[in-house]
């Protein structure tokens, strides 16, 4: 099955060189291109009424008129909305791209391996469904209902580290800080933004400082009115208004373990 693309990039030496990568992938078929938001738009339109549904739009963010997290945010909501893949020199807007639902996020100048991984993710998601009797492009991220994952960098590299890795968060005034069990990751994100966000993935707010993930929990001390948990190998406070609460959700935790 070979996929129909959209590239849009409002420079032509860029866009150029997209198309040059994109045509050199088996995996795609038609390749259309516009240097504008308003011109996308109206070949995505186009497509949807030939009935030939583009699967993905390769997108730049900063261009004049409807900017990339603009137009992202009108193609998240298509009723077949196709996958979203920015491709930008800037890597202030990963979080822009965490909020649409982004497919991926790669920095310019492109590599044809980090291309390649992403065409991966557009090509296993239009197979998934089709193989459950979808027709097109399979429904845009937006429309899950899992916990969303947030965008790091990485030496150059956007990967999306999903709340299941994560063992606690730390704030670090607008930021928080994701710690892992292979290192942490700074996200521009409050910690009470990110705790709204990741609410019913199994963490807990346990002071205003740190949220934790409810089954990285190894210990809770109670020592001279002083109550902290073991995480990993950290010990974080908990504040006292918290107290309560935390050893209710863990007492409800070990009584459902086998």
């Amino acid at each position: 099955m070979s996929l129909r693309v959209l590239a849009v990039d409002d420079e032509a030496p860029a866009l150029d060189d997209l198309v040059h990568l994109l045509r050199a992938d088996p995996r795609i078929g038609e390749i259309h291109t516009a240097r504008d938001g308003a011109a996308a738009l109206r070949k995505l339109d186009r497509a949807l009424a030939e009935g030939r549904p583009v699967a993905a739009v390769f997108l730049d963010i900063r261009m004049p008129g409807l900017d990339g997290t603009v137009l992202g945010r009108v193609l998240a909501q298509f009723a077949r909305a196709p996958q979203i893949v920015y491709v930008t020199a800037y890597e202030g807007h990963a979080v822009d791209a965490f909020e649409i639902k982004a497919t991926d996020y790669i920095l310019k100048p492109v590599r044809p391996e980090r291309l390649n991984e992403a065409i991966r993710r557009v090509s296993e998601a239009t197979e998934e469904w089709m193989d459950d009797g979808g027709t097109g492009p399979p429904p845009s991220p937006s429309s899950s209902d899992e916990p969303e994952p947030m965008p790091v960098e990485l030496g150059g590299v956007t990967r999306f580290v999903t709340p299941a890795e994560v063992l606690y968060v730390e704030a670090q005034g607008d930021y928080a800080r994701l710690h892992t069990s292979g290192g942490s990751h700074l996200v521009r994100i409050p910690l009470a933004a990110l705790s709204e966000r990741w609410n019913g993935a199994g963490f807990v707010r346990v002071h205003r400082s740190h949220l934790v993930a409810l089954s990285a929990i190894r210990e809770l001390r109670l020592d001279s009115g002083r109550c902290t948990v073991i995480v990993g190998e950290v010990e974080l406070p908990v504040s006292r208004r918290h107290v309560r609460e935390l050893r209710d959700l863990l007492v409800r935790r070990a009584r459902r373990s086998p």
